[in-house]
């Protein structure tokens, strides 16, 4: 990955070559942004421009180790990402068993977020982590002298997911580090880090990518104009998501058919024993699920209220979500959500995302959500 081929985040990039440029390489540093940003490929790309010795740009470097960092094999370049017990690795998985498959992950999805690693390695009925035992060998990968003489560089993907032993001994790492070590953490959501781990690093903040620069990016994957700056608006600055709207390879499809399937059933449950049944159904076949596809779904879910709101209000500009089931439309669901039930539902929302990622019991979580939906949607507007 270089840095011509990233989309936007030029302030960013400038940032990172200049100082490169200088000799101001912090030896820890966290790229924070949302999904979709590019800060993995950014990632890539300085670690590209730390080992092989590019000055002022991309093209004066060494031509082998170019080579060799797209293909992801130089090594001086290490990596540690969320990985999970599968037939590849039936005890304590670390991310060497999965080197393979994160190869072609990243050259094939850049800007994939963890759902699609997930899947890319078959582990999307559980929750991956980066356990203590990754961070052993990542402590013995960067003991060791640069196999090349210059930088060794760790780029660390979706940092928060570490677990408490994992985060102890790389925050001891962080704190001695050996010579010429740079380690790249990665993440979406930064409160979830050890704030003694964030005070350690120089933080960067991406941002989400602008409306037009996401519709150039589609073009050049071979979309029309019209339909990239439609897809584009409807992203909200997450390329990930541009990208699965245009091959229609989105989850949010899926969601979009549990939601308004739920919502409808909920709304007619209030006295209804029939329909109560049927949420029972919905919330066993939801529970079937793999947790991360539950997570992601409530996510989903936080955000169709939220701009049902913003609908109800008359912020339309604001809104971007597009609908695709024929007979829903959310211009007639908005004014179900309003100042009397917003906050309640949102709670309960991030309380079942939260209940579903400490691994609670997901048919109980998601009937219990059902059966409050039903009385919150009822809930008339002051």
């Amino acid at each position: 990955m270089r840095f011509s081929e990233i989309l936007g985040q030029n302030h960013l990039k400038h940032h990172l070559t200049a100082s490169a440029d200088a000799g101001r390489v912090p030896h820890a540093q966290l790229f924070v942004g949302p999904e979709g940003c590019g800060a993995l490929a950014v990632a890539l790309a300085y670690a590209r421009y730390l080992l092989c010795g590019h000055r002022g740009g991309e093209n004066n470097g060494d031509a082998a180790c170019d080579i060799k960092c797209r293909q992801l094999t130089h090594p001086d370049l290490h990596f540690a990402f969320p990985v999970a017990k599968s037939e590849s690795a039936k005890r304590h998985p670390v991310s060497d068993h999965y080197l393979v498959q994160w190869r072609e992950f990243v050259r094939e999805q850049p800007y994939g977020n963890l759902f699609d690693w997930y899947r890319a390695i078959g582990i999307d009925n559980k929750q991956g982590q980066i356990g203590v035992d990754e961070a052993q060998d990542m402590v013995k990968k960067l003991s060791l002298k640069a196999y090349e003489g210059g930088y060794k560089v760790m780029i660390v993907w979706m940092v928060e997911r570490l677990n408490a032993s994992a985060a102890n001994k790389l925050l001891k790492l962080i704190e001695e580090p050996p010579q010429k070590t740079v380690l790249l953490l990665v993440a979406e959501d930064e409160s979830q880090l050890l704030q003694t781990l964030r005070s350690r690093c120089q933080v960067l903040h991406f941002p989400p990518l602008p409306e037009s620069v996401i519709a150039d990016g589609l073009v050049e994957k071979g979309a029309a104009r019209d339909e990239a700056l439609r897809i584009a608006q409807e992203a909200n600055g997450n390329f990930n998501r541009a990208l699965d709207l245009m091959l229609q390879d989105s989850e949010d499809l899926v969601f979009e058919q549990w939601f308004v399937q739920w919502t409808r059933t909920a709304f007619k449950a209030r006295g209804n024993k029939a329909s109560v049944h049927e949420l029972i159904l919905w919330s066993d076949e939801v529970a079937k699920t793999g947790r991360e596809t539950q997570k992601k779904f409530l996510a989903y879910c936080l955000t169709v209220i939220r701009q049902a709101l913003l609908l109800n209000y008359g912020a339309e500009p604001l809104v971007y979500l597009k609908m695709r089931q024929p007979d829903f439309r959310l211009e007639r669901f908005a004014p179900f959500i309003h100042e009397n039930n917003i906050l309640p539902m949102s709670i309960e929302l991030e309380k079942a995302l939260y209940h579903v990622s400490r691994n609670g019991n997901s048919r109980m979580i998601f009937t219990d959500l059902s059966i409050k939906l039903t009385r919150l949607l009822h809930r008339k507007a002051g």
